[in-house]
């Protein structure tokens, strides 16, 4: 009988387990963080619903931890088996269609019906956010250039930031023509 298989999510805590260093929910979401610039920002709930579905398939083991003054914090594992699940999503499995949730678009789509300074403030913040998530991807970049052991991290980092540049650049030529009055 063939295994459902899981969703892209659980294949991402998977990933960051590969380091074969036991994390907490907490440590797995940390590392998560620097997957929100091409693909996912892992909720806290959403990381410890995945590691309990990973952990009742037996891809993932847990060991509860003492800590003084502190709650006990579970620890999570990868498994044998949940590093087979994952190279075998990893190598076999085919890849979803891209999902884009843009909210800069959505508002440009509806456009018509917005006033047009409160589109130039949107599109002015959307401007900055853009360009200090490049200022820290860069950052990411030339950490990942000093290690080999990050060269694939260090690919799609540079593809992230080739894609927010080209975004950045779009949004600051359509700021230029609302503010020349071409959509009014």
């Amino acid at each position: 009988m063939a295994t459902k298989p899981l969703p892209s999510t659980a294949y991402a805590v998977l990933g960051l387990l590969m380091a074969d260093t036991p994390m907490s929910g907490y440590e797995i979401r940390k590392a998560g963080e620097q997957l929100k610039y091409f693909y996912w920002s892992p909720a806290q709930s959403q990381i410890y619903s995945e590691l309990r579905r990973l952990e009742g398939l037996g891809n993932v083991t847990s060991i509860m931890v003492p800590q003084v003054g502190k709650p006990d914090k579970r620890m999570y594992q990868i498994t044998e088996a949940g590093k087979n699940t994952f190279r075998m999503w990893l190598d076999t499995a085919p890849v979803d269609p891209t999902v884009t949730k843009h909210a800069m678009k959505l508002r440009l789509f509806f456009g018509e019906d917005a006033d047009p300074s409160a589109l130039e403030q949107h599109l002015t913040a959307f401007i900055a956010e853009g360009e200090q998530a490049l200022a820290q991807l860069y950052i990411v970049r030339e950490y990942r250039e000093l290690d080999p052991d990050y060269l694939w991290s260090g690919l799609v980092a540079e593809w992230t930031e080739a894609t927010l540049e080209a975004e950045v650049s779009y949004a600051k030529s359509l700021l230029d023509r609302l503010r020349a009055g071409e959509f009014n």
